[in-house]
């Protein structure tokens, strides 16, 4: 019975390494322009991109998650 927790934790992880993943993506894009600022259209393009694909891994974490925890 407390197996599934654990793995619900392990799956809830998941969306903390993504929130992780967002912050290094802003900040590098934020450097990236800071350096480069004519290049702004493509590195926020890119940003938003990277930032969709991070967060769509936390959403699925906790689909898991939820899964794990309540079927």
């Amino acid at each position: 019975m407390e197996l599934r927790y654990i793995a619900a934790a392990i799956a809830i992880l998941a969306g903390a390494v993504s929130a992780v993943a967002d912050g290094i993506i802003c900040m590098r894009s934020v450097d990236g322009v800071a350096r480069n600022p004519e290049a702004y259209s493509k590195i926020r393009t890119t940003m938003i991109l990277g930032c969709a694909l991070s967060e769509t891994t936390a959403i699925y974490a906790l689909v898991i998650a939820i899964l794990i925890l309540f079927i």
